[in-house]
């Protein structure tokens, strides 16, 4: 919302400066996004008369003017102009020898050998427009020698407020006016509107097909009124106009448009001739019917659908109701009577249309959020009484069709809540002033405030809206800041719960990986090519049409990621992501955080000392192991969308699925254009949130024993099967279990394979006899050979 500075005082008597009351409307919650002055500096700028013109005796293309510049000087001004629209008895802006403007000085010089004491300005050497073609013309009835800063009200300043959807009511001057009264405290100055006594009978039967969407309408007929070129608004509704980013159409407009500035309610008017038969015509408000199209007054051709709401006659639709009228039924320059609207349009009816169409309106605006439907006849009375002092006109009664409107509630407000809510002890007094200040309605009763809020404020609903109210009136820097004096007691936090977040980026970090951060929106085809979900979770408003879902996994991101370094030829790529990823469990979505990495390219940086070789899948499994350590995983060969069929697997924790790793699917590497293949895990960020406790135990004094246990198996038999099997069978004496060694040749029958195991015999209290030991190692033999079928390889 933009408005004048200027206009502002003319309806509230505040001794501000322009900048003191921007600081007090944002500390208010009203922020002043900007505050600009209007014009640049200058000075000794003057209204001037051109009384005469000769041609410049040396030049085809200037003029030599004889220019009245009132008490400034004595005597006529000659001064040598170039403009090609000068002419004699205009008005201009006329800068003074001494006078500064944004970019020079004028000085009394010669221009070709004539004498030059002055300046005719246009708009853009004053510092008004960016652009203009020849000189700032002025009014007839500007007074001469009159200071320009003055007759221009250029000492002003446009305030531009960034207002958040619930203040629709400070859409308005009359709504920002009453804010400043009651931050301020000073005298609001409204101007007073009476209803127009009718001149005419003339008016048009109007029907409400749709009352709940429309409750209030109110029309009236203006018939003989002058819009022509000779027809201008006044010099300060046309400057309050365009400092509200308005631009001028013609005064019919123009004044239906202020008064939507000045009070807020948005109107439209009609040409009278375009609709139906004229006066003899009906105005309906309804739904759009089927294959009804609507020329609007931007030029764009709209089909219409059944939940648009329209103005219509007997015949066509008019006007799109509360965001937009019709191109057919628009008033121009030939227009001689018309039909002026005011109305209150349902806020659920607007809201979400301006999206839908692709365009808004200062109408649209104003009506999704909600207007004071209080106004909505004052609205068209002051329309009346502005359009019949610019343009003349018979005016004939209003005709008015009122249903339910929105029923306003008494809301209580408690002193003990309010003195809860913001910590300060206010009484009655006090709060009694605060709402006399917002000008709202209130009875007490036992101390208890019931307060109606006003027709213009939809915010106000619950009683903690009523206390922001008096928070903001009061003076948020009033409130003292007070530190909480409520105990405050450590919660029990389990030793085996991490914060794995910073722990997990320190651990990949520190081997060699780089932290990535992409959309959880991705494209469909990511989510049905590496997750096999053809049914995932689609947004409504998608920002770009290959991001129109949530993704399932982190692996799609990743990859993209690797193809855009590979097409910067970086060949060593070592990433991870720790993000949210969305699925759905039965009809309800679900939201959980993982961990995925990539790895391509070569294990180490290239260097002189060691063989370069491509990462593969057992480096990328340590780098799982390291995340879990202490605790031992299990990985169990399977299938998975995204990865390898045979170089892929399910990461088990205590028999629970974890994760995934396994390299790249060759089909993806080729789809996706990869030079190279790449290793991924993914891990649920849960299952890496817990830790073993750590236990103290002593060192024992006695030496370790190593045995080794060299084994043939069938191939298809799983070490982490025969792992388990031992771990189980052990006794105390045995510490560890490890696996140093497999072979697989000549030596061996078809289809077997040798396994050598590591294990290290140490007792804390004892030093092993060679019986324990063997008794040990049989036992762990037997186990094997019990449950696999394993026999020692001699």
């Amino acid at each position: 919302m933009k408005f004048s500075g200027r206009w502002l005082r003319k309806l509230v008597d505040f001794q501000y400066s322009d900048h003191e009351l921007a600081h007090k409307l944002t500390m208010a919650g009203l922020e002043v996004e900007n505050l600009v002055s209007v014009a640049p500096f200058f000075d000794k700028v003057v209204v001037a008369h051109v009384i005469s013109i000769q041609k410049h005796p040396d030049a085809d293309r200037l003029n030599v003017c004889k220019v009245d510049a009132g008490d400034q000087s004595r005597e006529l001004l000659q001064i040598v102009c170039g403009a090609q629209n000068v002419r004699e008895g205009m008005k201009v802006a006329c800068a003074l020898v001494g006078a500064k403007l944004p970019e020079l000085e004028i000085r009394r010089g010669k221009i070709r050998g004539v004498d030059s004491f002055g300046m005719l300005c246009s708009a853009k050497e004053l510092g008004l427009a960016s652009d203009t073609d020849g000189l700032l013309e002025l009014s007839d009835e500007a007074t001469t020698g009159m200071d320009l800063r003055e007759y221009l009200l250029l000492d002003d300043y446009i305030f531009t407020l960034k207002l958040t959807p619930n203040r629709a009511d400070c859409l308005g001057m009359f709504g920002i006016a009453r804010e400043v009264a009651a931050i301020t405290e000073c005298e609001l100055v409204l101007p007073a509107i009476t209803r127009i006594d009718p001149a005419i009978e003339d008016v048009l039967q109007i029907r409400v097909e749709e009352p709940e969407s429309c409750p209030l309408y109110c029309g009236r007929i203006i018939k003989n009124v002058a819009i022509n070129t000779n027809t201008k608004i006044p010099l300060w509704m046309s400057q309050r106009l365009e400092r509200s980013g308005l631009r001028l159409i013609n005064p019919v407009v123009d004044t239906i448009n202020y008064v939507m500035l000045e009070i807020g309610q948005p109107m439209h008017a009609f040409d009278l001739a375009r609709i139906g038969s004229g006066a003899k015509g009906d105005i309906c408000v309804r739904y759009a019917r089927e294959s009804e199209k609507l020329l609007l007054l931007n030029g764009e051709e709209l089909a219409l659908q059944k939940d648009m709401l329209v103005i219509a006659d007997d015949n066509k639709p008019l006007a799109l109701a509360g965001i937009m009228g019709g191109s057919e039924s628009g008033v121009t320059e030939a227009t001689t009577d018309i039909f002026l609207e005011s109305a209150y349009f349902s806020p659920a009816v607007i809201s979400g249309k301006s999206f839908k169409l692709g365009f808004t309106s200062d109408s649209a605006h104003r009506f999704e959020r909600g207007v004071d439907f209080s106004i909505t006849r004052s609205a068209i009375e002051r329309a009346t009484a502005l359009i019949q002092d610019i343009c003349g006109g018979s005016v004939g009664p209003v005709a008015e069709i009122k249903h339910q409107l929105p029923e306003r509630i008494a809301v209580m407000v408690r002193p003990r809540r309010v003195t809860k809510i913001l910590g300060i002890e206010l009484g009655i007094k006090q709060i009694s002033a605060c709402f006399q200040r917002l000008q709202f309605s209130y009875s007490v009763t036992e101390d208890i405030f019931y307060v109606v809020p006003p027709a213009s404020r939809f915010d106000l609903v619950i009683e903690e809206d009523f206390i922001e109210e008096i928070a903001r009136v009061y003076g948020y820097d009033l409130i003292p800041a007070q530190l909480s004096r409520a105990p405050v007691r450590m919660l029990a936090e389990p030793e085996t719960k991490a914060s794995p977040i910073k722990r997990l980026h320190q651990i990949l970090i520190s081997r060699d990986y780089q932290e990535v951060i992409n959309y959880t929106f991705v494209d469909a085809q990511w989510e049905s090519d590496l997750s096999e979900n053809n049914d995932p979770i689609r947004l409504k408003n998608p920002i770009a049409s290959h991001m129109g879902v949530m993704r399932s996994n982190l692996f799609g991101g990743l990859i993209n990621n690797l193809q855009f370094n590979l097409n910067r030829k970086q060949s060593r790529v070592r990433i991870f992501e720790i993000g949210s990823c969305f699925g759905r469990k039965g009809t309800e979505e679900q939201e959980a955080e993982y961990l995925a990495a990539l790895c391509s390219g070569s294990v180490y940086p290239e260097q002189w000392n060691m063989p370069s070789r491509n990462i593969d899948f057992y480096d990328v499994k340590m780098d799982v192991e390291s995340l879990f350590w202490p605790r031992s995983l299990e990985f169990e060969p399977t299938i998975h969308p995204a990865l390898h069929p045979g170089k892929s697997a399910r990461i088990l924790l205590n028999g629970k699925s974890v994760g995934w790793i396994g390299e790249l699917h060759p089909r993806w590497q080729e789809k996706y254009h990869l030079s190279q293949s790449a290793v991924l895990f993914e891990l649920l960020a849960e299952a890496l949130a817990t830790e073993l406790l750590p236990r103290m135990r002593s060192l024992s004094k006695f030496p370790p024993v190593r045995r080794d246990i060299a084994v043939v198996v069938e191939n298809n038999v799983n070490v982490a099967n025969l792992l388990a099997a031992m771990n189980m069978e052990k006794d105390r004496s045995v510490s560890e279990i490890s696996l140093f060694d497999l072979y697989s040749g000549e030596k061996l029958a078809q289809g077997k394979k040798s396994l050598a195991f590591r294990v290290l015999l140490q007792d804390s209290e004892k030093t092993l006899t060679d019986q324990e030991i063997e008794q040990s190692v049989q036992r762990l033999i037997n186990a094997l050979g019990r449950k696999f079928g394993a026999t020692l390889r001699s």
